[in-house]
């Protein structure tokens, strides 16, 4: 990358937002943008849904009421819902010279930097993308590129319920478990620690 730095991402906050509008919205700010478009970073939550991504060999999550969605973000199934904080990153990554493993770890070191404010050691896993505690799943990432830019981004497991998440393999990794930060000993709000992920964030892609 020459020249200055790409300035900051514009910040989103979307709420509770469903997941299928959003994923509309994400494939229509990529195909629209131009050179000179700033990028964005979306925060939000999701009503309850299970995510498909393309690589998922799973057609069905199990028998309960949930949405299914078959996305097309990398990666296999997982599941969303309110108390878990959602980050979508939209970035032009040829602008900012990067490429998509830069930008996995990015996002998981994010959530690592965020869980190390907390006195939590997050890790990650060979070929399985996304933050861990103690071997269980608390992070999970998904993304997508087209015409050099990003979309899709990552879940942080905040304060959910998180039986929806039995009734499938997460990521493809039978029993695999999943935690959270409520169950960790954070007690702040969803609002405080989705604050604190988006200024690591930033943080991150300004360097």
């Amino acid at each position: 990358m020459t020249g200055r730095p790409p300035p900051d991402p514009v910040t989103r906050r979307l709420g509770l937002s469903d997941y299928a509008t959003v994923w509309r919205e994400m494939q229509r700010f990529v195909e629209s943008r131009g050179p000179d478009t700033a990028d964005e970073l979306w925060l939000l939550q999701h009503p309850s849904v299970y995510t498909l991504g393309l690589n998922c060999r799973m057609s069905t999550p199990g028998s309960n009421a949930i949405p299914v969605v078959h996305s097309d973000r990398g990666g296999q199934i997982t599941y969303h819902g309110p108390g878990q904080v959602i980050a979508y990153l939209l970035l032009d990554i040829r602008r900012r010279g990067t490429g998509v493993r830069h930008l996995v770890g990015l996002l998981e070191q994010a959530v690592i930097n965020l869980l190390e404010g907390y006195g939590i050691e997050g890790h990650r896993r060979d070929k399985a993308p996304g933050v861990y505690v103690h071997g269980r799943k608390i992070s999970a990432l998904g993304i997508r590129i087209r015409r050099g830019s990003s979309y899709h981004g990552l879940s942080l497991n905040v304060d959910m319920d998180l039986t929806p998440f039995e009734n499938i393999d997460p990521c493809g990794y039978k029993g695999l478990e999943v935690t959270q930060l409520r169950e960790l000993g954070v007690a702040d709000a969803i609002e405080t620690v989705q604050e604190k992920l988006a200024r690591e964030l930033l943080a991150l892609l300004a360097m």
